[in-house]
This record gives C-alpha cells, sequence and structure tokens, in this order.
C-alpha cells in the first residue's frame, strides 16, 4: 500500500503546503482540493462531510482523506487498493510531528516555517508514498527543529553553525527511537494517563453503550540507554492495547509488564481499552453525572429545561458542555441559568451550549429557556451532546506498581497523573 502524497489547507480551502506528486499530472492534487471545498460548501454543516470522498475527473479511481485539527485541513490523495485507515494513520502521525516541533499550529505558523515543513514532508513520505521516519527523536536529529539562532544563522548565511552537536548524527544510534549520548542532571520520567469516557444514555437514563479508551504518555528525562521494567496495579483490565515500537510485546503478552527502552522526550507509550471485570455487558462503567432534559417543541420554536448534578462524591467536574442542535432554521435562544454559567448560540452551527466551569459533587444545575426557528416544524436533535473533563482520576484506577531500571547506575524518579475525559451522548 501506498499514499500518493500529502496536502495542508488553511481555513479559507486554500492550499499551504503540499508534497511533490512527482509521479501525478499537475492537475492531481487540485482535484482533490477542489473535490473537498465543494462538499464542505455543499454540506449543511462541516462535520456532515465524509471523511473520505470519491474524487472524479481521471482515468484511474482516487479517493481523498481528509482531517480538520484545528483551523488547518491535512489531505491524503489515494488511489488504487488502499486501506484508508492506512492514510488517517499517516495524517495523524504528520499532523503529531508538526506539534512536536511548533507547538500550537495555524496557517501563519507553517507559512514562517515552510522550509521546515517541506524537510517534513521529505523525510516522512518517500517518492513511492511510503511513509520513511516518523519518530520525532530520529528527525530532529536530521531536520533541525526551528529557533531564533537558527533562523538568524541561516538569513545571515551561515546556518551550517546552527546544526546538532558533532558526536550526534543522524541513525547514529542502534536504537532508532533513541538517540545516543543523552545526558540529565536530574533523572526523571512521568506518565500521563488520560482516559476518555464514550457512552449513549438512553431517556430514561440508563446507559446504553459505554467504552473506556486511555493512553499512557510520557516525558522521559534519563540518561544513557536505561532498559526499564513498568509493572501496574491492575493491568489484567487493558485490552485491546497498542503499543510504541519500544514495547518488548512477548513480555507483556506473557506477563502484563512493559518491558523496553524509553525514547528520549515526549512519547505516547500505549493505547488501550478499559473493561472492568465486574461490571456487566449492558453497562461497563457508569456516567458520572445525572442529566434530566425536557424539550418542548412547538410551530417555529420550543422550550427548554435542563438539570444536571453530578453523581462523584469526592472529584468535582470541569469544562463541562452542554450542547443542543436546535435543528435546521434556528434563529435564536433566550436561555436562564443557575450558578453563574454562561450559555450561548451559535447561529452558524444552530447549536445550543451550556457551559459550566466546575460542577461539585452536592449541587444541582439548571437551564431554562426557549428558542425560535424559520422551520413551522423545528427538528432539534433528539440527543445532548456533554463534555467533561475530572483532573486527578482514572476509571480504570490504574496504577504503577513498580518501576525497575536496569543498564544505568542511578535511581531514576517517576511520577504519574490521571486524567478523566468524558463524552457523553444523552437521549431525551
Amino acid at each position: 500500500m501506498a499514499i500518493d502524497g500529502l496536502i495542508i489547507l488553511d481555513n479559507t480551502g486554500r492550499a499551504i503546503a503540499q508534497s511533490g506528486f512527482h509521479s501525478f499530472p499537475p492537475a492531481y492534487p487540485l482535484l482533490h482540493i477542489d473535490a473537498l471545498n465543494n462538499a464542505l460548501a455543499n454540506a449543511a454543516r462541516p462535520d456532515d462531510v465524509d471523511p473520505v470522498l470519491y474524487v472524479s475527473g481521471l482515468d484511474t479511481p482516487c479517493a481523498c482523506c481528509h482531517v480538520r485539527r484545528g483551523e488547518l485541513r491535512y489531505l491524503c490523495p489515494v488511489s488504487g487498493d488502499v486501506d484508508p485507515l492506512y492514510a488517517f494513520a499517516f495524517l495523524q502521525t504528520f499532523v503529531d510531528i508538526l506539534h512536536e516541533y511548533f507547538g500550537h499550529l495555524s496557517a501563519e505558523t507553517l507559512k514562517e516555517n515552510f522550509d521546515v515543513v517541506y524537510q517534513l514532508l521529505e523525510e516522512t513520505l518517500d517518492s513511492g508514498g511510503h511513509p520513511l521516519t516518523t519518530s520525532p527523536n530520529a528527525l530532529r536529529d536530521i531536520v533541525l527543529p526551528p529557533t531564533l539562532l537558527h533562523k538568524v544563522l541561516s538569513v545571515a548565511g551561515v546556518s551550517g553553525l546552527a546544526t546538532s552537536s558533532a558526536n550526534s548524527h543522524p541513525f547514529a544510534s542502534p536504537i532508532p527511537w533513541r538517540k545516543t549520548g543523552v545526558r540529565y542532571n536530574n533523572n526523571e520520567i512521568f506518565f500521563d494517563v488520560v482516559e476518555t469516557l464514550d457512552a449513549i444514555v438512553n431517556k430514561n437514563g440508563t446507559t446504553a453503550v459505554s467504552t473506556v479508551w486511555g493512553r499512557v504518555e510520557s516525558i522521559c528525562k534519563l540518561s544513557g540507554t536505561p532498559d526499564l521494567l513498568l509493572i501496574f496495579s491492575n493491568a489484567s483490565t487493558l485490552t485491546d492495547c497498542s503499543f510504541h515500537p519500544c514495547i518488548r510485546l512477548q513480555r507483556w503478552s506473557r506477563d502484563k509488564v512493559l518491558s523496553f527502552v524509553p525514547p528520549d522526550g515526549k512519547f505516547t507509550l500505549m493505547d488501550y481499552r478499559y473493561t472492568p471485570v465486574s461490571a456487566s455487558s449492558l453497562n461497563q462503567v457508569s456516567v458520572p453525572f445525572i442529566l434530566r432534559p425536557s424539550v418542548r417543541v412547538e410551530e417555529r420554536g420550543g422550550s427548554i429545561e435542563v438539570s444536571l448534578s453530578s453523581r462523584l462524591t469526592t472529584r468535582t467536574m470541569e469544562s463541562v458542555f452542554v450542547e443542543l442542535y436546535l435543528g435546521e432554521g434556528a434563529t435564536g435562544a433566550s436561555c436562564v441559568v443557575s450558578h453563574r454559567a454562561s450559555w450561548s448560540f451559535n447561529p452558524r452551527t444552530a447549536t445550543l451550549i451550556w457551559e459550566l466551569k466546575t460542577v461539585v459533587p452536592s449541587a444541582s444545575y439548571t437551564l431554562k429557556g426557549t428558542f425560535t426557528s424559520s422551520a413551522e416544524t423545528p427538528r432539534p436533535s433528539r440527543a445532548f451532546q456533554v463534555r467533561f473533563d475530572i483532573p486527578q482520576h482514572n476509571y480504570s484506577a490504574l496504577r504503577i506498581e513498580q518501576l525497575k531500571l536496569t543498564g544505568e547506575t542511578y535511581k531514576p524518579y517517576k511520577g504519574m497523573r490521571g486524567n478523566s475525559l468524558g463524552n457523553i451522548e444523552w437521549r431525551w
């Protein structure tokens, strides 16, 4: 399988950067850009556009795989017998690489560093459409991250002075994800466990489907070439795991422990799905709040009354957003909220948004209001979308039981932090 190329568009649909497309006619990338822009123009909402679009006008059948991240869109044209998931995996990897290099991504950032962007395109995707070097540690030795000193020296014509150290050159390490000669004064490694609850709740308040997806992200600042053995307290509840290439898979399959030589810096150690041992098949993980919605549809409008309370006893929910799509033709809304919360109506997406900065266990929060519509019989969405954040919390209660280090003489400091997110569809 091979990818034809990659295109980056700004929020107006214009191309910022693209790969060479040496084996294709000049109109090939333009046809994919036009196909996406036409689909966005004809759709009622941007989210209604299919992630894979058929592109006509060529002799061979081809498709355009696209994702949106922030204000930018990333296109991956494919032709022939290519799995779209292959293209989406590369797109996500390339976006992560751009984040590693530039932090916040915007059209201005990519234009200011267009030379670095094009170098990354050349190093991550070869002329045949196959991914090459995608490890950030290896890429930093080949493509220097943008710095003020590097830009000044490049303008002055002495860019050779802004290179990496003499003892560090591309592919010098036998381990592709770790540099040679790494040294730190303080040897430490941190783990962030981020878990997301995706659930659908029926109108009677019972959970129809719930799934917890987790990710272990790490920041490694360890000297030399350490060999780590990470033991979790309840690893048997983790299923459908995917790992960083540094993980020794046989050890995990046999003992449910992680044995690896870590990359230097920030990386994703593993992704998983949490499956509680004692939970039933219908209701695996309970939703940490109760929503009592009441929506009445009338001629050219309707009324809304919603109350929300937390099921948690000690934790506080933060950044809670309750959204309801009011249907095509919705023109406005008027609401009253409690506890100094805020609400807004987005006329572009016809969505009512109720925002609560914090939801404490003992309180009940309410929203009451009405909405108007140009449609004679409004058709609002039959479900509320609720998003939230619970700091210092994990659905799986995953903990580090032990971290062993071999290959080096120092004793590292380790830290672990949990964070729970939620994306709930609550039907009424």
